[in-house]
């Protein structure tokens, strides 16, 4: 039984076809059924109910999964610490686009004293990135505080948090939208006083058109008007677009055809402006985390999720980056 055998087996474990183990793996289906049967034979029991074109894991496969992916942890560990700051490290971090988008350049910041490192953002909600997080998919997860606190279906009391800080919903609209050249024109000046910060009443936002996401951004649950955070219950839109992919609702926005409700980091982009709602009794507000296996962490990771929590020094820096980050989706 040895190490490249053991991740064939957990790519197969994942994956319904050995077509599809061959891709992950970069391997051709007949090296992928070697190395399953070079395992099988080792342990002296089959692993998989072998059908006409997929693999499914029996009894025994089921008691080797946890503890071949235990195993590859603590090699990749092993390897990792000995090698220090050389390591070859392909760090995968999981979670909602958004969270990735805010967090990205942090992380990536993080890793910096690793010449050798690359960093995978994979785009998935909050449960999946907590599933990947267990399978050993992805070395750690970014999700809000509403995940933690029902601790979710993937949950494992062995993994350890790191509180990154609070995101805030705020109205944002486009330099060239209605309200803004409106109330512009009524204060000048006041976006560059005011970095970008304008107030509104709640009558004046409501006689423009919204954008609006219809699934939870973070959690990937179908809300309706509720997904953004927005109260519609005390200040009713109209919601003319309705999108989920976050950098079309931006495009909607920075158009100038229509306002959203987004988290406050959005508003280091130049091309959006903040608006105070003067009368809104409301607000909307998000814990953000990172999770990881603390007990099968290797050195770098320990130390990426220390820096992450240590006053948000890292996780300012990527405020002073509009752009959206590329994202490695998987």
């Amino acid at each position: 039984m040895n190490l490249t055998d053991l991740r064939i087996f957990v790519s197969a474990a994942r994956q319904p076809t050995l077509g599809d183990v061959a891709r992950e793996m970069h391997l051709t289906p007949s090296a992928v059924s070697k190395a399953l049967r070079r395992l099988e034979d080792s342990l002296g029991k089959p692993l998989f109910d072998r059908g006409a074109r997929q693999l499914v894991l029996n009894a025994s496969g089921t008691l080797l999964l946890p503890r071949a992916q235990a195993l590859l942890a603590m090699a990749e560990q092993a390897r990792a610490d000995v090698q220090g700051d050389h390591a070859v490290i392909d760090c995968r971090i999981a979670g909602p686009a958004i969270l990735l988008w805010r967090y990205g350049e942090a992380l990536a910041g993080g890793l910096r004293p690793y010449a050798q490192a690359s960093l995978h953002l994979q785009a998935m909600f909050e449960d999946m990135a907590l599933a990947a997080l267990a399978r050993g998919d992805a070395h750690a997860a970014i999700v809000t505080g509403e995940v933690l606190d029902g601790k979710g279906e993937h949950w494992s009391e062995a993994w350890d948090t790191v509180p990154l800080g609070v995101l805030a919903q705020h109205l944002v609209a486009g330099q060239d939208h209605p309200l803004v050249q409106a109330l512009q024109s009524s204060a000048p000046g006041v976006i560059e006083r005011g970095g970008g910060r304008l107030r509104a009443t709640a009558a004046q936002v409501l006689r423009h058109e919204f954008a609006c996401p219809s699934h939870s951004l973070f959690c990937g649950e179908g809300r309706g008007a509720r997904s953004d955070g927005w109260r519609d219950d005390q200040l009713p839109r109209k919601i003319r677009y309705w999108t989920d992919d976050l950098q079309l609702l931006l495009a909607f926005v920075k158009s100038g055809a229509a306002l959203a409700y987004l988290p406050d980091f959005a508003l280091h982009d130049p091309a959006l402006v903040r608006i105070d709602v003067t009368d809104a009794a409301f607000t909307c507000q998000e814990q953000a985390a990172l999770v990881y296996d603390g007990e099968r962490a290797p050195a770098w990771l320990r130390q990426l999720a220390r820096q992450c929590g240590d006053g948000g020094a890292l996780i300012v820096r990527t405020l002073d980056c509009p752009a959206y980050p590329s994202i490695v989706k998987s």
